[in-house]
């Protein structure tokens, strides 16, 4: 093992849902998703589990959630803010959002020294998908990789949604493709310009870097913010910033495949099939009633 850590991305507003889906509870004694997104990840062999938050947060978050690691894994807090910008940029008064992902990982440069699997800490990933990425960095370091989901694996009951659709040759990843108002409807998964088969893979945001990623993060945030830092809702995104790295042959990215069903609460209505879901895979064994 390559000194794997874990960083979960818990800075988002939940703007949709309408609050913080992080500290949310899920599991049959309060469990949040990013508590078994942990889980997996010790049962996985990672080493080290790193934090990204608001910093006005930081009590709840540690009194629910992280706290309970401690003895079980190294834990780190990292704080994301929209000040963290370079010091030649100002911030306009009317920004609020958060700078986005591809800024949230760049936060954490200092807390992290080896490969690195970066998630979102409102999406359930499960078991498989950690130790596939686990297995992937035994021997590897310095590669990038993507775990991927089958769409019909990621879809909600309650609503179109967003998806990175995958398009691969040899394993390798060639892009990503933001899809819009994806959802299953009379039979058909399909959004308004095409219909897709449920094999196909898509992105949930799942990816492994080695640190040589922090280097692409500085220079590339620095020319977001001189095209749009000005824009109140831009985004500094990490699977544009993947995509532009592919293209100009910069860096390769190997695509894994995960068989996992992914859960997220994209819609309020969402947790309670989330909820059931989890559920389930207590009843089965996969988790104990009480994770920690």
């Amino acid at each position: 093992m390559n000194n794997l850590s874990l960083l979960v991305m818990a800075a988002g507003m939940g703007s949709r849902y309408g609050g913080l889906k992080q500290l949310d509870s899920f599991g049959p004694n309060n469990e949040t998703i990013i508590d078994y997104s942990v889980y997996d990840a010790i049962k996985s062999g990672f080493e080290k589990v790193i934090f990204i938050i608001r910093e006005e947060f930081s009590d709840d978050f540690k009194t629910k959630i992280s706290d309970k690691f401690k003895n079980r894994i190294n834990v780190e807090h990292v704080y994301q803010s929209l000040d963290q910008v370079p010091k030649s940029f100002l911030v306009p008064n009317s920004r609020i959002k958060p700078w986005g992902t591809g800024h949230a990982i760049l936060c954490a440069k200092k807390a992290i020294s080896g490969p690195f699997i970066a998630i979102n800490g409102d999406d359930f990933y499960g078991r498989q998908s950690f130790q596939v990425a686990s297995n992937f960095y035994q021997n590897e370091e310095n590669k990038f990789c993507m775990i991927s989901f089958k769409l019909e694996n990621t879809l909600s009951e309650f609503g179109g949604v967003s998806r990175g659709v995958c398009d691969s040759f040899n394993r390798q990843l060639v892009s990503v493709k933001e899809t819009h108002n994806i959802e299953k409807k009379d039979g058909e998964i399909r959004s308004i310009e095409k219909i897709f088969h449920g094999d196909q893979l898509v992105s949930m945001n799942m990816w492994g870097f080695g640190i040589q990623v922090f280097g692409y993060l500085e220079e590339r945030f620095k020319h977001f913010l001189n095209e749009y830092g000005n824009e109140e809702k831009s985004e500094f995104l990490i699977p544009s910033v993947i995509s532009d790295l592919i293209k100009e042959g910069v860096e390769s990215v190997d695509v894994l495949t995960s068989s996992e069903k992914w859960f997220g609460v994209t819609f309020p209505e969402d947790k309670k099939n989330v909820s059931e879901s989890i559920l389930k895979l207590t009843s089965d064994g996969v988790y104990r009633e009480k994770l920690f």
